[in-house]
């Protein structure tokens, strides 16, 4: 069989603030031939069976396996995914959680405004497929001890990636090798 034909496709599923260039999921797209990304909303940018129906989408576009690396409320959108779709995954690397349960920090949307566009409650059942959940010891948006708690709901394996804040620009990150490493683990 030839591994090039089976090797899994990269679909990568960014949080609400869609797509940033110097973000870590932009740049590792880049480097890899064929890798696709969930295309930013044009409406209904909070919603989140706008985001899910986004994901659904592009997972249709895609044959044959699949890898998700979702980072953020992508995360949110991944496992809300997984709740209403059935197609085969391959695995998913799920880094830095937003739990929007949670109070959120300044600057991010409001509580009220998530309950009302249908994030939550975040799903807890088992996740049908391979994922690896990327948890920060110092992620505003996601305490380490929340973040174990959905890793452990999921299924998820997961990786305590250290005091690296929410894996994005404002935290440092353009580039992110562990990211690439745990996606490599996943293939």
């Amino acid at each position: 069989m030839n591994s090039k034909a089976t090797s899994p496709s990269i679909l990568f599923v960014p949080g609400l603030r869609d797509h940033v260039e110097e973000h870590w999921q932009t740049i590792f797209q880049k480097k890899i031939p064929g890798a696709r990304s969930v295309p930013p909303l044009e409406h209904d940018k909070l919603s989140r069976d706008a985001r899910v129906e986004a994901l659904q989408q592009a997972l249709s576009e895609i044959e044959g396996p699949v890898i998700l690396v979702a980072h953020s409320a992508g995360v949110m959108i991944t496992v809300h995914w997984a709740q209403k779709y059935q197609r085969p995954i391959h695995g998913a690397l799920l880094a830095a959680p937003a739990d929007l349960e949670a109070p959120m920090p300044a600057g991010y949307p409001a509580l009220d405004v998530l309950r009302e566009n249908g994030w939550l409650p975040i799903p807890r059942a088992p996740l049908p497929f391979p994922s690896i959940v990327a948890a920060s010891i110092n992620d505003p948006l996601g305490s380490l001890d929340r973040v174990t708690q959905l890793a452990a709901d999921w299924g998820s394996r997961l990786v305590n990636v250290g005091a690296v804040g929410h894996i994005n620009p404002a935290a440092g990150f353009g580039e992110w090798a562990q990211g690439e490493t745990l996606v490599r683990e996943l293939l």
